[in-house]
């Protein structure tokens, strides 16, 4: 028999063009249901580790928030010396006036403060001024609310030389010009006296070395002045950090009224190195 192989190849390439493009349309609709279906994977995109830092958390509700940096004046009850003072001593002080938040009066003038001494130095010989440093850990408004406190001192009134530095430290006078006074007294005394013994102008300076030589002894030998807060004397605090008042704690008719104090004396030099 005969075959017509034109025909026969012919056949062949329709069979195969069928078979692919049936298989071609089998893969797009493969490929369109994934896409469309709910359930299928997205891919992950990259994303950029999150850099914010978390907000402060705010206070709580119904609560009365007194600022870090607030300033409270107060008046000192007892009186503190480095002279006697030791760390752990109690110190109680109360406000003298009150302070407000938003036009509420919060913390009334006549609460009470207490802390205690965390160093004592006396001042040296030669060199060094005295120091004190205190804590202020506890306030107790009028209606006996107790509340934590954390505070240094900015600045006091206490009727003499004292001063307080940046880190809250109460410094005691330096007393140069005392010490000056002293030598230039003894070089006087001690020069009149050799010239009235030997009436001289040898004796007058002979005299003059000792007085000085005594005078600059006194000073060696006697130490600068105390750091002192006498009852009565007056210091600002700063908050170092946030008071958080209970709402309901704090609802003050009136600013209050703090305690009648004396005020220091205004104090001399207690730094006698010679009789006169």
């Amino acid at each position: 028999m005969k075959i017509h192989r034109p025909r026969v190849r012919f056949t062949v390439v329709l069979f195969l063009a069928a078979v692919c493009g049936s298989a071609a349309r089998a893969q797009a609709q493969s490929t369109s249901t994934q896409a469309a279906s709910p359930n299928s994977p997205a891919p992950a995109a990259a994303t950029a580790p999150s850099t914010a830092a978390a907000p402060a958390s705010p206070a709580k509700s119904g609560q009365v928030v007194v600022p870090s940096g607030t300033h409270i004046s107060l008046v000192l009850h007892n009186g503190i010396s480095t002279r006697s003072a030791q760390p752990g001593d109690p110190v109680y002080f109360e406000t003298l006036f009150p302070v407000l938040v938003d036009n509420r009066v919060v913390i009334p003038a006549g609460s009470y403060v207490s802390g205690e001494v965390t160093e004592a130095k006396r001042p040296g010989r030669v060199k060094g001024r005295a120091e004190l440093m205190m804590r202020l850990t506890t306030m107790i408004l009028p209606n006996a609310y107790v509340v934590n406190l954390g505070a240094a001192p900015s600045n006091a009134s206490t009727g003499g030389g004292e001063s307080v530095d940046k880190e809250g430290t109460l410094k005691g006078d330096t007393d140069k010009a005392s010490d000056v006074g002293t030598v230039v007294k003894t070089t006087a005394a001690g020069a009149g006296i050799g010239a009235i013994a030997s009436r001289s102008g040898t004796g007058a300076g002979i005299g003059a070395g000792i007085g000085a030589a005594a005078g600059l002894a006194a000073v060696l030998l006697s130490r600068g002045p105390e750091a002192e807060m006498p009852r009565g004397s007056t210091m600002e605090v700063v908050l170092d950090r946030p008071i958080y008042l209970d709402g309901d704690k704090v609802q003050f008719t009136s600013p209050g009224q703090s305690s009648v104090l004396a005020g220091p004396p205004n104090r001399d030099h207690e730094h006698a190195k010679i009789p006169f």
